[in-house]
């Protein structure tokens, strides 16, 4: 069936065209829309024939995913606008600006039906069993579970977020429809006010799906690292050039789906044809952002690669790095001989659970390096793992 929505609605299969994208939010929105409401009016119906107060709150939290639909619908138009004067990088974000609207409607939705859900339980009413409010909720899941399936399907393909937002949400409506179609069948068998006890788990399920949709775009929009993914798929492309020695300091910006930028350093030898190498370096950017839609800047650091001593020197601190912490990588080595001392001088990148022990670090290293090279010098300039699929 998915399959089918998308050779119908879609004519054009490139994902970075941003009027493509707009479209696969079209379809996903409106496609929600018509489930959500559909089932908004289903339960609302058999929430007031049953009196049940977790089939009403369920009913109002389909209500509230149609509006979010809305919303989502509006995001993805705003979200392909080209860039201009006063958004040089596009409005691509506006869709994670809509995931967190989606998330806070979630949450507020769910904290309604947690106040309703409690008054229920201090003041409890029976409630009207029937097979037909059964059947109507079993078929509900069904329906979400396949939203869940579609969605999932659409955002993986675009990489969007708020798709995936409304993914997580659907599969988190076809729990809640689940468990109240389990109280139900419990009032037949129990006299306690199963009826408000699962609408209060009902409500903290929805509650805890917004959390979780809002911490993923808030992370996203204060800026979180690339996938490992994404910065393999970079990697590969930049090895596969002969004059790339090795590669640091890799940050991706996001500026929404299909909007990326990125800027690193490439080591090269220094005594190789600068021109070259420079033409290189333009062929792995626009191979990036042919391949990958990723506008990268790249800077070229020369190391020398047939001085022994420097070599000698470049192993005997990468062993000691390792010693002290394997994923601890090193880079930009180089020394300058004095009459009296030699200054070795290099990078050295920490992951971030141990970027606070730097002095620490420096002296383990200082110690090594004077215990087989006395009067030689550390300047170490520590920098912090961005990515951690880089090495």
């Amino acid at each position: 069936m998915t399959s089918l929505l998308i050779k119908w609605f879609i004519k054009d299969g490139d994902i970075s065209n941003p009027k493509t994208r707009e479209k696969y939010g079209e379809l996903s929105s409106f496609t929600g829309i018509a489930c959500n409401i559909v089932l908004f009016a289903v339960k609302f119906l058999m929430g007031t024939i049953s009196g049940s107060i977790a089939v009403t709150s369920d009913a109002f939290n389909n209500l509230s995913d149609s509006l979010s639909c809305i919303v989502t619908l509006a995001s993805y138009k705003l979200a392909a606008k080209p860039a201009d004067k006063d958004h040089p990088f596009g409005h691509g974000r506006i869709e994670y600006l809509s995931s967190l609207f989606i998330a806070v409607l979630i949450i507020m939705v769910g904290f309604e039906f947690l106040k309703t859900s409690f008054d229920k339980v201090l003041h409890p009413t029976s409630i009207t069993f029937s097979w037909v409010v059964v059947a109507s909720l079993v078929v509900s899941v069904f329906i979400k579970i396949w939203l869940y399936s579609f969605n999932k399907k659409l955002g993986t393909l675009t990489k969007s977020s708020a798709m995936l937002a409304t993914a997580t949400d659907s599969i988190s409506d076809a729990l809640t429809t689940a468990v109240t179609a389990g109280s139900f069948l419990l009032s037949l068998v129990i006299d306690i006010p199963v009826d408000g006890f699962i609408g209060l788990f009902v409500s903290f399920l929805i509650m805890k799906a917004g959390y979780g949709i809002m911490k993923d775009t808030v992370d996203t929009l204060i800026g979180k690292p690339a996938d490992d993914e994404t910065v393999k798929a970079m990697m590969d492309i930049i090895y596969s050039y002969d004059i790339v020695l090795g590669v640091h300091d890799v940050i991706v910006h996001n500026y929404g789906p299909g909007n990326v930028m990125a800027s690193l350093h490439v080591e090269v030898d220094s005594k190789c044809n600068i021109l070259e190498a420079h033409d290189q370096i333009d062929r792995i950017e626009a191979e990036l952002a042919h391949r990958l839609h990723i506008m990268t800047t790249i800077h070229m650091d020369p190391i020398e690669t047939d001085n022994e001593v420097l070599n000698e020197l470049r192993e005997f601190v990468v062993k000691t790095l390792l010693e002290i912490d394997e994923r601890i990588t090193m880079h930009d080595f180089r020394m300058v001989l004095g009459e009296t001392h030699t200054n070795v001088i290099f990078d050295v990148v920490l992951p971030y659970d141990i970027a606070n022990r730097r002095g620490a670090i420096k002296s383990m290293i200082d110690e090594k390096i004077n215990s087989v090279y006395p009067n030689h010098f550390t300047v170490i300039t520590f920098d912090t793992d961005f990515n951690e699929a880089i090495r």
